[in-house]
């Protein structure tokens, strides 16, 4: 039986224009025109999970505006569990910019709405057996979150968060040279790294070359298919919600790291990702 998986972290519009190249200093360049679709880690993460035929609630804030709103619609649509997702009147609504070049690499600026982050009173609303949390908010709200069976942690932290509290971390590889503090950390080295820090378990994304995982009982690596990527935003969200939905299962993480790999390989091949078309 699949349990209820909780994402805990940000909703936020995505602001998406498809570009040549980058701008430079000095030079303008000139993109597609600008698409605004519903966002955000958590957000994603939530509807991929149910997308992938899970059971997902989103704890997350945003501002009660257009986008806001926006983003509750699709929840209903994907049918995810909005009762802990709020709309805060007053405030403004976070918004990632997102330039997509024509290689489907994806460079995210991200507009935060202070007003909309995570508190330790949203956290204490989390109940469900797997949670994956979003660690970039403040630590006391990480610490604030119930004590799940499984935890799955995400993305760089925030000053204070406790990383062997974690069941499970899941991070790219620059998030996890940015952990190690090193230039740069191939997803094998920066597994073996993250577990002298004391986690439990750990993977670690590649993206085209797949991911490598390490806990306890052993380390592995799982190569990824060759295809074209047409839009790499949301597949990281894809691959994690494919994991945690495998081990709520019961599934073996060297299993379940695989299954992930197949799904953001398929993310990576349609412009919107999340599955969507």
């Amino acid at each position: 039986m699949t349990e209820r998986i909780a994402v805990f972290g940000r909703a936020n519009a995505d602001l998406t224009v498809r570009v040549p190249h980058r701008a430079s200093q000095g030079r303008t360049a000139f993109g597609s025109p600008l698409v605004v679709t519903p966002g955000g880690k958590a957000f994603n993460q939530a509807c991929a999970v149910a997308r992938l035929g899970g059971r997902a609630t989103l704890v997350a804030n945003a501002g009660d505006d257009e986008w806001g709103r926006m983003l509750a619609r699709t929840l209903t649509e994907f049918g995810v569990d909005s009762k802990d997702f709020r709309l805060r009147p007053g405030v403004p609504t976070g918004a990632a910019i997102i330039e997509v070049t024509p290689d489907g690499e994806s460079y995210v600026t991200f507009a935060r709405s202070p007003s909309t982050d995570p508190t330790p009173s949203d956290a204490a609303r989390v109940r469900a057996d797997v949670v994956v949390a979003q660690l970039d908010v403040a630590a006391e709200a990480v610490q604030a979150i119930p004590r799940p069976r499984l935890l799955i942690g995400n993305l760089i932290p925030s000053e204070g968060v406790d990383l062997a509290a974690l069941d499970l971390y899941v991070v790219n590889e620059h998030e996890a040279a940015a952990v190690l503090g090193t230039p740069h950390a191939d997803a094998a080295a920066a597994v073996d790294g993250l577990l002298d820090l004391g986690i439990p378990a750990v993977v670690v994304t590649a993206g085209s070359r797949g991911a490598s995982y390490g806990q306890r009982s052993g380390t592995g690596a799982v190569p990824a298919p060759q295809v074209k990527s047409v839009d790499s935003s949301g597949a990281g969200d894809a691959f994690l919600a494919a994991l945690a939905l495998d081990l709520s299962r019961g599934r073996p993480l060297p299993d379940a790291v695989a299954a992930a790999v197949l799904v953001g390989s398929r993310a990576v091949q349609q412009r919107g990702s999340l599955l969507r078309n």
